[in-house]
């Protein structure tokens, strides 16, 4: 028998589907939950069990890591008679790594402390292929103790684990890195355009591109995308929507100026306002072509 903690798993979407996997050839005893029926077939394919509910599925774990889309999804499996809080055994330790606002870390931690209910923010960043390849950067909110329980979960499925400060921290860091990305993305993506109308071969450009200052894991990771105007979701745009969103509110709350971010994230909402919200995060090259006089 294993002396590893059993793990519930909610949420086996685009990133929780390689993540629980990572968990199992890990020597983890994973059991999931989810809306949809084939990522529960997948999860059992991989070694893992299914539940059919929430209270299911967390009733006999020590650990609890949820992977949802947004904060109204985390309050929905967390609250309520049948969420988690209601389910999970006193002393569990619930780790989030959804990606969402640092508020709502910080109420879940207080409403769970009243249940004797550990609780971790830690979302992630590194994208699908981070999440599949277990390198991802995973940025955490709470307290030494209970980092220092979670880290060895941690540590099969990422390779950057910091622990970041209180209660909502690693979702404020996480915020951050989401700016970042999208600023990097557009500064590509503009690149792109530029250079394909200047005649350059855009290949040998990025390239030599990403060989100097002017690389970085976000020019790496999504240089095919560019190439080939490959959009296949690894990090949806709605997902990127929400999550400029959470940045700039965030920042004016705490009198923090992102002129660049802002017209970033304006840029995000046009381009799902054109239907693209299903599209990856790349898929802002779209945008700046629109804007460069391209029919699409």
């Amino acid at each position: 028998m294993s002396n590893l903690p059993k793990i519930a798993w909610i949420g086996l979407g685009i990133m929780g589907s390689p993540m629980s996997e990572n968990l199992i050839k890990a020597g983890y005893e994973v059991t999931g939950y989810t809306l949809e029926r084939e990522k529960l077939d997948r999860l059992t394919a991989a070694g893992g069990c299914s539940a059919g509910s929430i209270a299911e599925a967390v009733r006999d774990a020590e650990v609890v890591i949820t992977m949802v889309p947004a904060s109204p999804q985390v309050e929905a499996i967390a609250y309520g008679p049948d969420g988690i809080l209601e389910n999970a055994r006193p002393g569990t330790l619930l780790i989030d790594m959804s990606s969402i606002t640092p508020q709502t870390s910080i109420d879940l931690a207080r409403a769970a402390k009243d249940k004797d209910i550990r609780v971790l923010d830690a979302p992630v960043s590194g994208g699908e292929a981070g999440a599949v390849e277990a390198v991802l950067s995973i940025m955490v909110g709470g307290e030494q103790a209970d980092f220092d329980r979670a880290e060895p979960v941690f540590e099969a499925l990422g390779r950057t684990i910091v622990l970041c400060g209180p209660h909502g921290s690693g979702q404020t860091v996480k915020a951050a890195n989401q700016l970042i990305v999208a600023v990097n993305i557009q500064a590509c993506a503009e690149a792109v355009v530029f250079l394909e109308k200047s005649g350059v071969d855009l290949k040998a450009a990025l390239d030599v591109l990403n060989g100097g200052l002017a690389g970085s894991t976000v020019l790496t990771r999504k240089r095919d995308n560019f190439l080939n105007r490959d959009f296949t979701p690894g990090f949806r745009i709605d997902l990127h929507h929400k999550d400029m969103g959470i940045v700039t509110d965030a920042a004016r709350s705490v009198g923090a100026a992102l002129p660049v971010g802002a017209v970033v994230a304006q840029l995000v909402a046009s381009l799902r306002a054109q239907g693209d919200g299903g599209l990856d995060h790349s898929a802002l090259l779209r945008a700046v072509e629109r804007l460069s006089g391209a029919r699409l």
